[in-house]
């Protein structure tokens, strides 16, 4: 019939094939959707919508906007994880549960450097998200996102974890460390709920999107989460430690750090320094480059905020300097750093 018989072999091959390659397929694709539905029962009980009621001055008039985000209870007496930057600042917030009850809210406290927030809502025996552990994931593991986009409550969406240890800068200019990337859809109103894997446990709180790209979300990790949570039921807030000096990341010139013989190529010129301050008292200077703090290199501004912990609050150290040609150790004790209005 003048067909070719090649052809028709192959066709046929790959027809025969193909019933077992769908089947393996099926129970894969069965065995991802079990997995995402067995998390989102487990977590969605336990994420809120959360609206909050901020003020705003500007040119000395008063005006209040409202706002919204997520979170989810992680004690059963109501302790919720959220953002900073939904709760920062708010007059009111009211959090509305998955049963559709809905109660005012308490900010316990918040942070707005690695912006996680934790506020309270009355309640007894509510469904809790547990907290699992961000040190083990794996790139390319499935990552799951739940919460409330645009008020559409307790939304679903699946990806995976895109890239591990990103830096994020946060609204007050600090780097969030050990950031997770991830492609699983993230819209406003996100903003503090859970990142969860496949065993229904918190490994992240969705924080930030890219706008304009696709699939470039962030959450901060639940490690950094719990260790600031823990700050702030103790505390109110996270307590670190500050020296007084705005300062610069700078190169320095390559004669400096062949004659000083120095491991980095940039350090922190002091812009200016805090009356009263720390830096002050210790007799830094503006010009001044700060390559070095308590024995450690310091090669930005970034790497400086790393090294004031609140374990170095209080503590008598050394700064090191190039003043002009010079370079010098300055004993230095840092103060702790006031709380964020």
């Amino acid at each position: 019939m003048g067909a070719n018989p090649r052809f028709i072999l192959d066709y046929d091959s790959s027809r025969s094939g193909s019933p077992a390659a769908g089947a393996s397929d099926d129970a894969l694709l069965d065995a991802y959707s079990a997995a995402v539905v067995a998390a989102s029962e487990r977590v969605g009980p336990a994420v809120v919508h959360v609206e909050v009621v901020q003020t705003a001055r500007a040119g000395g008039t008063e005006t209040q906007r409202s706002g919204s985000g997520s979170g989810f209870v992680f004690t059963p007496d109501g302790f919720i994880l959220t953002n900073s930057h939904v709760v920062h600042g708010a007059r009111r917030i009211r959090v509305s549960f998955a049963d559709g009850t809905s109660r005012d809210a308490d900010l316990v406290g918040d942070d707005p450097d690695t912006d996680v927030a934790v506020i309270r809502g009355a309640g007894h025996q509510l469904p809790t998200a547990a907290l699992g552990s961000s040190r083990g994931l794996h790139v390319g593991q499935l990552a799951i996102a739940i919460g409330n986009p645009y008020g559409f409550q307790h939304t679903v969406t699946a990806g995976v974890v895109s890239a591990l240890g990103r830096s994020l800068r946060s609204v007050t200019g600090r780097l969030i460390d050990d950031v997770i990337q991830t492609d699983a859809a993230l819209n406003p109103g996100n903003s503090g709920g859970p990142l969860v894997n496949s065993r229904g446990e918190v490994i992240g709180v969705n924080t930030a999107i890219i706008p304009f790209a696709q699939g470039i979300c962030f959450a901060t990790a639940v490690d950094t989460a719990k260790w600031v949570v823990e700050q702030l039921l103790r505390f109110g807030r996270v307590r670190r430690a500050y020296i007084g000096v705005a300062g610069a990341t700078i190169p320095l010139s390559r004669r400096a750090v062949r004659f000083h013989g120095l491991g980095a190529g940039a350090g922190v010129r002091v812009e200016s320094i805090e009356p009263g301050g720390s830096a002050e008292r210790a007799g830094l200077e503006p010009g001044d480059v700060i390559i070095g703090y308590d024995g450690e290199q310091v090669s930005g501004v970034d790497e400086l905020h790393r090294l004031l912990g609140a374990e170095r609050i209080g503590k008598e150290t050394q700064v090191t300097l190039l003043r002009r040609a010079q370079k010098i150790d300055v004993p230095i004790r840092a103060a702790e750093m006031p709380a964020r209005a």
